[in-house]
């Protein structure tokens, strides 16, 4: 199994801003987009919208055209999602390059992170409280993977619940692919959910770190402590300890887990420290 850590979200060069942690919880604020898309910030559930108007200075108005993706929150939409509903990833050019170079596909996982930072509201205003930082706030095991080319609304014939992902509109270019979710987990033997977003973010960034670029690695990643290292990251950039200099260029990050105890232990105990579960873990 790959595990692919893939930036999301907005930043300082995408919305000119961070996503927010509220009382815990991470809200992860779709980037600002000129690529085809039917949402504007306005459609966003009532939170998320004020949270991107306030914390951007206005920047991110409810007029604005956003990228929702990876869309793995059912409440992410004021309007609610139709029947038959699942979690889906979208991409395209040079980041579904990568991913196809390294194989990515059905029964690979991503661990969708992004820049945080606590907010509270502040006089009825949303604003920022605490340092930024990189999190892991949500996640997506594949089940297919449609190749989409520059008219991605022919999926909608078979799968019309897609109706709301960028990536299925017309105007991309010919790479343009969705990755579609799992129900459910198919390692470990247990019964979790395929995608979501964590009641509650794992942070990446070193609590001493004075940038948020500095990781704490599990071992099972570190290539200093025979772990298995993952793209864009040659061996110069892992500091030892489990510290890592992480890339600022490249949208996904991958690495090959295979078959590797301690890395499926590692993510299935993630998934269920970091969301609610209801009974039979779902």
């Amino acid at each position: 199994m790959k595990v692919i850590f893939s930036r999301k979200g907005v930043d300082s060069a995408s919305g000119k801003c961070a996503s927010a942690i509220i009382d815990g919880k991470p809200y992860s604020l779709p980037i600002p987009t000129r690529m085809p898309t039917a949402t504007r910030y306005r459609d966003l559930a009532p939170t998320m919208a004020a949270l991107a108007r306030d914390l951007s200075n206005g920047g991110l108005n409810a007029e604005r055209a956003c990228h929702l993706d990876p869309d793995i929150d059912p409440s992410a939409l004021a309007a609610g999602r139709p029947a038959g509903w699942r979690g889906a990833l979208g991409q395209a050019s040079a980041s579904l390059s990568h991913l196809r170079k390294n194989g990515v596909g059905p029964g690979d996982l991503f661990l969708f992170w992004g820049l945080f930072r606590e907010a509270k509201q502040v006089g009825g205003v949303w604003r920022y409280v605490g340092p930024r930082i990189h999190a892991v706030f949500g996640w997506l095991q594949v089940e297919y993977v449609i190749d989409l080319g520059s008219d991605g609304s022919l999926a909608l014939e078979k799968r019309p619940w897609l109706r709301d992902h960028p990536h299925v509109r017309s105007g991309w270019s010919d790479l343009n692919a969705i990755y579609l979710a799992r129900d459910e987990l198919t390692f470990n033997g247990r019964k979790l959910r395929g995608y979501g977003v964590f009641d509650r973010p794992l942070v990446l960034t070193a609590p001493d770190a004075k940038t948020p670029s500095i990781w704490v690695a599990p071992r099972w990643l570190d290539v200093k402590g025979g772990g298995v290292g993952m793209t864009y990251h040659p061996e110069g950039r892992w500091l030892g300890g489990g510290r890592l200099q992480s890339a600022a260029r490249g949208q996904e990050f991958v690495a090959d887990a295979s078959n590797r105890s301690d890395a499926i232990n590692w993510l299935s105990q993630m998934i269920l420290d970091h969301t609610r579960r209801t009974e039979g873990g779902l």
